[in-house]
């Protein structure tokens, strides 16, 4: 059933691409003739209304469109990362000032920036790319393959020598002067085959070891195909954390609803904004660092990035999006930390298990 989970967050993930993206279409009507490039429209080519402004009142299609290679890479950028003019508006608002950008979102400024979805959406496929691209994430199937060939051959290596030691130490005489020296080159040599063999990398199959059961059909399972191939099972793992990201976002309204659960001018979709734009914020500054790493840059300035800005960005967006004194920020900061700490552990879970399935 592996292939449900894998079928079930690319089918989710697709549903909120689509959503943050696209509106649909009806179908064309009769073509316009084509003006330098666009066409020279004066209904709506859409529905046919008649146009009275720079949009359709009907549909809402824009009234002037483009019909060049230009245009087309627009829609190819935009359909394809959510990539647009405002985003050059919103990144940076989301970088400096979060909790203006999350109060300007919720109080109706809409068409100014980036939804959060398109930009969530944005930072999930951006991560996806550059980490193909530079060769960043968990270790791949061939890699874990190499490591346990190579320990296998070391295995055999060792195992041949402890034959011949063995021999040899049989054939000495008990008084021989060079039997002690034999001796403990034998016994560094098995100790070297059990440490080996005791390895994860090597799974059950390895001398010495012994499958844990806990009577938990699908956990046992699991856990055998951990054992069993997990280089593979890594892989899975890294995909499904791409594919369902979007759990996190519920995952994490109960915790943010908590704090501000007795202010009853909070609602239910002033916590989805301001954690949505979050989470896009540590996946854009979750790329930086993992690039940072991969080029070799100074591990003090990596460190700085992971335990230092993330607090100081979150404290930032809840006192402003939610208009707090420094005091209201401050403990509700300190509970949201903690919180993350339990969002992150309970999405390692959910993911591992739609990953058995």
């Amino acid at each position: 059933m592996s292939e449900f989970g894998d079928a079930f967050g690319t089918a989710v993930e697709g549903g909120l691409f689509a959503k943050a993206v696209g509106r649909g279409s009806k179908g064309l009507p009769e073509a316009a003739e084509l003006q330098a490039g666009h066409f020279d429209e004066g209904a709506c080519l859409n529905c046919g209304t008649a146009l009275t402004g720079n949009y359709c009142h009907a549909c809402g299609q824009k009234a002037h469109l483009h019909r060049t290679l230009g245009a087309f890479l627009h829609d190819l950028l935009h359909g394809a990362l959510h990539f647009e003019g405002k985003t050059w508006k919103t990144l940076p608002k989301l970088a400096l000032k979060p909790g203006e950008l999350t109060r300007r979102y919720i109080e109706g400024e809409r068409a100014s920036f980036v939804s959060p979805m398109g930009l969530f959406l944005f930072s999930v496929f951006l991560m996806f790319a550059v980490f193909q691209i530079a060769g960043i994430g968990l270790s791949t199937p061939a890699q874990f393959g190499s490591a346990s060939r190579d320990i296998t051959h070391a295995i055999e290596n060792l195992e041949r020598e402890r034959a011949d030691l063995r021999a040899e130490l049989s054939a000495m005489e008990p008084n021989d002067p060079e039997r002690s020296e034999t001796q403990a080159d034998l016994a560094r040599v098995e100790e070297q085959v059990t440490t080996l063999n005791s390895l994860p990398v090597m799974g059950p199959g390895a001398k010495g070891q012994t499958q844990w059961k806990s009577g938990i059909g699908w956990f046992d399972k699991t856990i055998k195909k951990w054992n069993d191939n997990p280089n593979l099972m890594l892989y899975k793992l890294q995909s499904n954390s791409y594919k369902f990201s979007w759990l996190l976002i519920p995952l994490s309204l109960p915790f943010v609803w908590l704090l501000f659960f007795w202010k009853r001018r909070f609602r239910a979709y002033d916590h989805a904004i301001f954690v949505t734009y979050s989470i896009a914020f540590m996946s854009l500054l979750f790329i930086v660092i993992s690039i940072l790493v991969k080029v070799g840059a100074p591990e003090w300035l990596s460190a700085g990035l992971a335990f230092i800005v993330p607090p100081i960005h979150i404290y930032k967006q809840l006192r402003h999006a939610y208009d707090l004194s420094r005091f209201s920020a401050y403990w509700r900061l300190a509970l949201l930390l903690i919180f993350i700490t339990i969002i992150a552990s309970l999405f390692i879970q959910l993911v591992f298990f739609l990953g058995a399935f």
